[in-house]
């Protein structure tokens, strides 16, 4: 199958989106398909309000037309509600065709953490960019609960897997810090509430690993934690291991790839119970969800390490890759009638 993947997340980017779609577009180049990716990279681009690091291409309508109609694609799938995202939207509803959309990332609450915008005119803005979709793929039973009160139809379920040779307990740790270290991995942004893990009295080193807007004034608040900027790779693998127990402030992923990352690499993890842990990990005994953040750590760092390597066992690339092409809608089979602007 021929398959456009339409995303304004793309390299050089580093987040759990970009990480999810190579992996998926590995997958599934080697179960025969080709994909195209457009992307930013392929655009002249702006930088993202609040968020520099992230481009985005500018007026990139006639640009995705013209790489539709030479790749000439099976199925279409958007992946983000960006610039690209829109412009992939208009012309597949002008011409008739199909597609299908994925809700990774949680814009409304996003959006509320930088500006005062009420959350139901922006879960209007979204609703209304996917209601055209043939399946919007959530990865979570939680998050379609809630996309489905907020008025969301044609909810697909998605999951994520992890590279268990990748992410593995008996790496040799990147770092060698004092005990028990506390570990984040991810974005260094508002919406992922780092303070709430970096204001915590708790003994031991506070490891952050990733980039993003508020890595510099996050490292002047906060001397005494350990920030070493975004890790890739083998070396991320290895920061993985270099931790005790993996704590998770965020109140607004979806999923939280990084989770089963750090369950893969051996580490317990703490974080809230809310939408993203509670799927993920959830009633498991590698994991301690407590709304006392500080709790949740001390009771996860009790946890033997070999149950967080068997219960990440289970997330397999190849299912992500296989619900996702079981998704896609062909673009020439009719659309029904829906009110789609």
């Amino acid at each position: 199958m021929r398959i456009a993947l339409v995303t304004d997340a793309w390299l050089p980017q580093v987040n759990g989106v970009v990480r999810t779609w190579e992996r998926v577009i590995a997958e599934a180049e080697a179960l025969g398909h080709t994909i195209d990716v457009i992307s930013p990279d392929g655009f002249r681009t702006f930088p993202c309000p609040t968020y520099p690091e992230i481009r985005l291409a500018f007026r990139p309508r006639a640009g995705v037309e013209r790489r539709l109609d030479a790749f000439g694609p099976d199925a279409i799938h958007i992946a983000t509600e960006g610039p690209l995202g829109l412009a992939g939207r208009a012309i597949c509803l002008a011409r008739g065709w199909q597609f299908t959309t994925s809700y990774h990332t949680k814009f409304p609450e996003y959006v509320k953490a930088r500006a005062p915008v009420p959350l139901a005119w922006s879960y209007a803005v979204v609703r209304w960019f996917h209601r055209p979709s043939s399946a919007v793929l959530v990865a979570t039973p939680t998050l379609r609960r809630e996309l489905e009160a907020h008025g969301f139809e044609r909810l697909g379920d998605w999951t994520r897997g992890v590279d268990l040779g990748l992410f593995r307990p008996d790496r040799k740790p990147a770092l060698d810090l004092p005990k028990p270290v506390l570990l984040y991995v991810g974005r260094v942004a508002v919406e992922k509430n780092l303070e709430a893990f970096l204001d915590l009295e708790l003994p031991g080193t506070k490891l952050v690993v990733g980039g993003g807007p508020d890595l510099d004034k996050l490292k002047q608040r906060y001397p005494k934690a350990v920030f070493t900027g975004a890790k890739f790779g083998e070396e991320l693998a290895a920061h993985y291991t270099a931790g005790d127990v993996f704590v998770f402030p965020s109140l607004t992923d979806t999923f939280g790839l990084v989770l089963i990352e750090a369950l893969a690499a051996g580490l317990p993890v703490a974080a809230y119970p809310v939408t993203g842990p509670i799927d993920v990990v959830g009633g498991a005994d590698c994991a301690v969800l407590d709304a006392d953040l500080g709790q949740a750590v001390q009771r996860a760092l009790t946890i033997p390490r070999e149950r967080c390597r068997a219960f990440a066992a289970r997330y397999t690339w190849r299912r992500t890759v296989e619900l996702w092409l079981d998704a896609l809608a062909p673009v020439d089979e009719p659309i029904e009638a829906r009110a789609a602007e």
